[in-house]
């Protein structure tokens, strides 16, 4: 059995994961340390590797207008506990807290999982609105969507996309942010910000955000989403044994017919190669400055990430309200909450307490 490290311990709970950690390139340097506040929590977790057999689902996605989009979500838990968001990325789903939720609503929260834009069943209301994929314009859609279900201030949760868009929403709506938890910590850029060259190694991390800026790049991930998704799944996650249903499962979620145009315009947005939307101007002017978080956050980093993210040192001093940062042990990578679903899970029910 794996030991815990000096700092104060996560509950631990039995995972399927494997073992050891693997280095990762951190791709934003903010230059500040880690505040004395800042209490590092680190869980070990034993190795096992993912079961065979159909795999755990949700029920059918409800949906609802909100916004410029039709949202298809997932609801679990008592509808007058705590509201809890939990966000995906890319190229995940809902999936990614199929484990997570359950847990949550068994502990009372009222635990939302919307599909982003152009994922499963979230479709554009109108042909003719542009297929935006700016940070902005995502985060939005969550300020939507609790709109539309008359949900005032929520807990948010995010990975990857899903983690930056949670930022977002602490960062310009604060009043609606109960409490946040990040993977990966701060992840809030900027069009100039994502203009300046890396070191070559870091670079080469993102290879797929130059792919995408290609016409080629277009093409292929058109023509391959599937297997290009297996491809992130395995990079970013290399120790995360998951098995072909769980890849479906989450995969059938790319066939939205706005997926392809979504991502891509993500990631040439992010380099200045594609417009926003000018009604989110204003959003991008004041995250261009880097805001501060002042909600509580828990921020959470595996320890076999794969994927571009930057050093928990580095972000640390953007979180200016109550902040702890945790590391999770055991061969975890880019998907967290799905390869350590009681560690993410713990973290929520945690920063509700700070």
């Amino acid at each position: 059995m794996p030991e815990i490290d000096k700092c104060e311990a996560v509950d631990r709970r039995r995972r399927l994961f494997l073992g050891t950690a693997a280095a990762a390139i951190g791709v934003i340097e903010l230059g500040r340390s880690v505040p004395a506040k800042a209490a590092c929590q680190v869980t070990d977790l034993p190795r096992r590797v993912a079961s065979s057999g159909p795999p755990k689902s949700f029920d059918p996605a409800r949906q609802i207008d909100a916004g410029p989009l039709n949202i298809g979500y997932v609801e679990l838990g008592s509808p007058t506990g705590q509201t809890v968001i939990l966000l995906h990325g890319w190229p995940y789903d809902i999936h990614t807290y199929v484990e997570v939720a359950p847990i949550l609503a068994s502990a009372g929260f009222r635990v939302l999982v919307p599909y982003l834009r152009g994922y499963g069943t979230t479709c554009f209301r109108s042909a003719g609105t542009m297929r935006n994929a700016q940070q902005s314009a995502l985060a939005a859609d969550v300020i939507a969507l609790m709109d539309a279900l008359d949900i005032r201030q929520a807990i948010i949760g995010g990975c990857d996309w899903g983690a930056r868009t949670a930022n977002i929403v602490a960062a310009l709506w604060p009043s609606r942010c109960k409490a946040m938890v990040s993977v990966s910590g701060y992840l809030i850029g900027s069009q100039e910000a994502n203009r300046r060259p890396l070191p070559p190694p870091a670079e080469q991390a993102w290879w797929y955000q130059y792919y995408f800026a290609t016409e080629r790049g277009v093409a292929g991930y058109r023509q391959n989403t599937r297997e290009f998704a297996k491809l992130i799944w395995q990079t970013a996650s290399p120790q995360w044994m998951f098995d072909d249903p769980t890849f479906v499962r989450s995969a059938a979620s790319f066939d939205n017919p706005d997926h392809v145009d979504i991502v891509i315009h993500n990631y040439r947005w992010r380099l200045g190669l594609a417009e926003g939307e000018a009604r989110y101007d204003e959003f991008e002017k004041r995250l261009a400055a880097a805001p501060e978080i002042f909600a509580p956050t828990i921020t959470l980093e595996g320890d076999a990430n794969g994927a571009p993210h930057p050093s928990p040192e580095s972000y640390a001093r953007k979180f200016s309200g109550k902040y702890e940062h945790r590391t999770v042990r055991g061969g975890v990578g880019h998907n967290l909450p799905q390869e350590a679903p009681q560690a993410f899970a713990k973290a929520i029910i945690d920063v509700d307490r700070l």
